[in-house]
């Protein structure tokens, strides 16, 4: 089983602020790179639809993925996080079957239920229906992974001695559930393997895991089993004084805090390398496994002194 204990991965800029563009290819070079730093993974964000005014020009995730995994050999790979209910899952189940083939075994998925309606409207996935959604979509690719035949009738699938191979080259594909409210942390305790979660103080992220580690223990499943990452953005410089303005700035433009969540710009990682570490242990000694560094404007000073200063500094003990 997959163990995201002490590890370290990275966000890719596979989503821009209009008018500039992402770069298919040089995210695809950006995934080569982390690889040679020695990143534990590279994780994507995924939309179909992002913003009006602004808007948010993105990269299809899996695509994103799929040109890494064919570039790469080593590296894991995740979504931070897939939106599920937008997705067939029969066809879902094929294409992360394939890709988990494609890259030996290398895919980490988060997912979750979505926030954004106009991106539900436009598909003609029905809004209020995103949860249940989501939770037959798990179980449909979870059985289609590892059962021989399948039957089943689900509010959108009639499914009828489905086989599907070849099935992913893991035993399982982790899949991280993301979101904040009570009842998506009892999905990640009992329909996932673990929680994702995004921009979240220390303090406030072991609120939610005792709550998620709570529900396991209730549903009946061992709560060592479960697994989880945290996306926390970072800006390393010569002091958290010198680099506050500019990281606050950059937050505030181009990154979403849902109301009512414990997402918060104050979860920013900032100072010199000193201030960071002591900073980023404090989620490790809190029960944070794997670590996701949102790396300032994804600048490449910044990717690489995570990689050669900050790393090595947390796996010393």
């Amino acid at each position: 089983m997959t163990t995201l204990a002490n590890t370290f991965g990275i966000a890719a800029r596979n989503f821009t602020a209009y008018p500039e563009m992402p770069n298919a290819r040089a995210l695809v070079e950006y995934g080569v790179r982390v690889e040679e730093l020695g990143y534990d993974s590279v994780w994507v964000w995924d939309h179909m639809l992002l913003g009006v005014d602004p808007n948010f020009p993105i990269i299809d995730s899996l695509t994103t993925l799929t040109g890494i995994a064919a570039r790469t050999k080593r590296i894991k790979m995740g979504t931070g996080i897939l939106v599920l209910p937008l997705r067939n899952a029969v066809a879902l189940a094929k294409q992360l079957s394939s890709m988990d083939q494609l890259s030996e075994g290398r895919l980490i998925m988060g997912m979750a239920s979505g926030w954004y309606k106009r991106e539900f409207d436009a598909l003609g996935i029905p809004f209020e229906k995103r949860g249940k959604i989501m939770d037959e979509n798990l179980e449909i690719m979870r059985r289609l992974w590892t059962e021989e035949s399948v039957t089943g009738e689900y509010m959108r699938h009639n499914i009828s001695k489905a086989v599907m191979y070849p099935k992913p080259a893991q035993p399982q594909i982790p899949l991280l559930i993301g979101g904040y409210a009570d009842p998506v942390l009892k999905r990640a305790a009992l329909n996932g393997d673990g929680w994702l979660t995004y921009f979240y103080r220390a303090a406030d992220f072991k609120k939610s895991w005792d709550k998620i580690i709570n529900f396991a223990k209730e549903g009946g499943k061992d709560p060592s089993t479960l697994k989880n990452a945290s996306q926390l953005p970072i800006m390393i410089g010569k002091s958290r004084q010198a680099v506050e303005a500019d990281m606050m700035d950059w937050l505030n433009k181009e990154w979403d805090f849902p109301a009512h969540s414990d997402c918060s710009r104050e979860s920013a990682i900032m100072g010199s390398v000193d201030e960071c570490v002591a900073q980023l242990r404090e989620h490790i000694a809190l029960g944070v496994q794997k670590i996701i560094f949102v790396p300032y404007k994804y600048q490449a000073d910044q990717v690489e002194t995570i990689a050669r200063e900050i790393i090595p500094r947390l796996h010393a003990k």
